[in-house]
């Protein structure tokens, strides 16, 4: 009993700050809206990578891949069949006489990212360190040149458009919230706790009768399924091109892990939305705001300058991130008082 209500209490922190966002977001004007509703969606992204790199240890500069396949299939799938051939002319058959709806293409990118990262997992995952690094980072390469010049699965060098924009705040914070209780669910079970074992020990947990390559595949099939699901939510929320889900897209996310603490799900929440209102702060002032009567005009670019900083001064600092890489904790006194209560 006593470790579900502290299980209970570890999940409560990361939903309770996904639900809080979402209801300032309805407090805030429509123009504003955008940034809480970019910060959820984030949120579900870095809660993917978290699945994969914080439980196996291994870095993956890949997983916009998924974002990227998750966004393209949705956005394909729900374009007007009669607004197809004027966006996307050059279409295959199947792509150009089909749609579907919002709901539909969601779990079809979840689908398709989940499917893409096996397909990519089968070989890379028996690699480790800077050679799983690199094989990741070719593989968004591909990823980008494929949809990027492949004009009949998309619209190519040109902007997704025509595609409805239903992402609001209630669907990006259920998202978030569904892939955070899915995160929780898997790090606590027994395949969670043999990947983990890996990261800290490979030798002993080989010892043991762990396959890392097994226990690796099914995190880095289920974060794809996840980061495709957030894909989905993208393409609904802006108008994308290829350029949006490649390099500055995942600095950002490794960033707001890494700053957050990659190695817990509430330090993923955390240091999304942290680093999301720094973010777009900065890309405000680049544009030009006031503050306090004074106007404020900015270098472009000056906010990847600033994460980047920042990022560097948290590995220096404080390595495991803001949170510590721990889930988050009841004060001492409550939790004796909480456990006291339920073991009664």
């Amino acid at each position: 009993m006593r470790r579900r209500v502290l299980a209970a209490v570890q999940l409560a922190g990361p939903v309770a700050l996904i639900v809080a966002t979402a209801l300032l977001g309805t407090l805030v004007s429509p123009s504003t809206e955008t940034y809480f509703l970019s910060a959820l969606v984030n949120v579900s992204i870095v809660v993917a990578l978290y699945v994969f790199i914080g439980n196996s240890g291994v870095v993956s500069f890949g997983h916009i891949s998924f974002v990227a396949v998750g966004a393209w299939v949705a956005g394909v799938l729900t374009v007007p069949v009669a607004e197809k051939p004027a966006v996307m002319p050059n279409l295959a058959g199947f792509l150009g006489d089909h749609t579907v709806g919002n709901v539909p293409s969601l779990a079809l990118a979840a689908g398709v990212g989940a499917l893409y990262a096996l397909v990519v997992g089968l070989p890379l995952m028996r690699l480790s360190g800077l050679a799983a690094g690199i094989a990741t980072f070719g593989v968004l390469e591909i990823t980008h040149n494929v949809l990027q010049y492949w004009e009949t699965i998309g619209p190519g060098l040109n902007t997704f458009s025509a595609v409805p924009e239903t992402t609001g705040l209630l669907q990006a914070a259920l998202a978030a919230v569904l892939a955070a209780v899915v995160a929780f669910a898997y790090q606590r079970s027994r395949f969670g706790r043999m990947l983990r074992a890996t990261r800290e020990d490979p030798a002993a947990a080989r010892a043991v009768g762990v396959s890392i390559y097994r226990q690796r595949l099914v995190a880095f099939v289920l974060s794809g399924a996840l980061a495709g699901l957030a894909g989905g939510l993208y393409v609904h929320l802006l108008p994308l091109k290829t350029d949006d889900v490649y390099l500055d897209l995942t600095f950002l996310t490794l960033a707001m892990l890494v700053i957050g603490g990659a190695t817990s799900l509430w330090g993923a929440v955390v240091g999304a939305l942290a680093v999301t209102g720094v973010d777009s702060v900065l890309a405000e002032a680049e544009s030009g705001i006031h503050i306090l009567g004074h106007a404020v005009h900015l270098k472009g670019g000056t906010r990847i300058i600033v994460i980047g900083a920042l990022m560097a001064i948290v590995i220096i600092l404080r390595p495991q991130g803001l949170t510590g890489g721990r889930e988050i904790a009841l004060p001492r006194v409550l939790r004796r008082r909480l456990l006291t209560k339920f073991s009664a």
